[in-house]
């Protein structure tokens, strides 16, 4: 029974890392950070952050959700120009 955990284990590992290496390779290198895309997305909306990532959502972009008075609002940040992609209200609490 060691033996059969232990090979499914190892398995299980070896797809974890062939499948997180795949993911990589389409992900693009940012040209800027997250702490600058944060800093510009709080610019355009000051507030808490509340949730950030890095997502591919009509090009590679940094999005942010920024906890301001009675609403919440939707930062993109484009990863390569640092231009703002989207600023909309998401309403009260986050929908996303």
């Amino acid at each position: 029974m060691f033996s059969v955990n232990r090979a499914a284990l190892t398995l299980l590992v070896a797809a974890s890392a062939a499948g997180a290496a795949q993911g990589a390779v389409h992900r693009p290198h940012a040209r800027i950070t997250m702490a600058q895309a944060r800093a510009i997305a709080l610019r355009a909306a000051p507030g808490r952050v509340i949730s950030g990532e890095y997502e591919n959502e009509h090009g590679w972009r940094y999005s942010f959700d920024i906890q301001q008075r009675g609403h919440v609002q939707e930062i993109g940040v484009d990863s390569q120009t640092g231009r703002i992609v989207e600023n909309k209200s998401e309403g009260r609490v986050d929908h996303d």
